[in-house]
């Protein structure tokens, strides 16, 4: 399977704290990947490194044959990854379907607003039922749809999820799963940053593990969670 995304040798740095040590990663064509470590580990640093949010002091980021390591944020969304940030940083005083406009601000993702509108809603049928409320009175499963939602709507091929279950409820987490596992049968690649490992091992085909800034193991998933250190650390067993 050809690669996507290629993470390599990546270093970041907060003044004199180094968040990330040599990182380097791969997300094939239609592959979801998971990013597993503790808080604190760099994977959210990751995500940002590669939307273009944190500049990295060394590696580079390749993104369908192109380095993209020194590329503006904006013009990364335009080439096609879509990051939904941890905490969702949605519009709270804006309605479901203006949240989703502003998910279509790019001139491409625009011209295919209707489309996307009506794919968002096909996925997340409660969001369509919701759409002219406010997006800080939705619950906060229907939240995260909605932070989903509207990085779909720019149309991306590659999207980034930094802790999507955060603070659901268990029920919730295995629903929102089963609609990321929907979301690549449509065709898209996803790299995922969950803290529940027991869950996202079953929904992944690979998982890298971060350790203080630096990938300590990787590997199939069925694999890893096969791994006494894995089970014991991360997964509770």
């Amino acid at each position: 399977m050809s690669a996507l995304l290629e993470v390599e040798a990546v270093g970041v740095a907060y003044g004199k704290r180094r968040a990330l040590e040599g990182v380097s990663l791969s997300v094939g064509h239609g592959e979801i990947v998971t990013l597993l470590g503790a808080n604190g580990a760099g994977k959210s640093t990751t995500l940002k490194t590669i939307s273009g949010l944190v500049r990295p002091a060394r590696g580079r980021i390749v993104y369908q044959g192109d380095d993209i390591t020194r590329v503006a944020p904006d013009v990364i969304v335009a080439r096609g990854i879509a990051h939904v940030p941890e905490g969702r940083r949605l519009f709270p005083g804006l309605t479901v379907a203006d949240n989703l406009k502003m998910g279509a601000f790019l001139p491409p993702a625009r011209a295919h607003f209707a489309e996307s509108v009506e794919r968002v809603f096909g996925l997340f049928p409660v969001l369509k039922e919701r759409r002219t409320q406010r997006a800080g009175s939705l619950s906060g499963g229907e939240q995260q749809m909605l932070a989903i939602g509207r990085a779909l709507m720019s149309r991306p091929k590659l999207i980034l999820l930094d802790e999507p279950s955060m603070g659901l409820a268990p029920v919730m987490v295995l629903r929102l799963f089963d609609l990321i596992r929907r979301i690549r049968a449509e065709g898209y690649t996803i790299l995922v940053v969950e803290q529940n490992v027991r869950q996202v091992l079953k929904l992944v085909d690979r998982a890298y593990l971060l350790e203080v800034g630096r990938i300590s193991m990787e590997g199939r998933a069925d694999e890893l969670s096969e791994q006494e250190f894995v089970r014991k650390a991360y997964v509770g067993l």
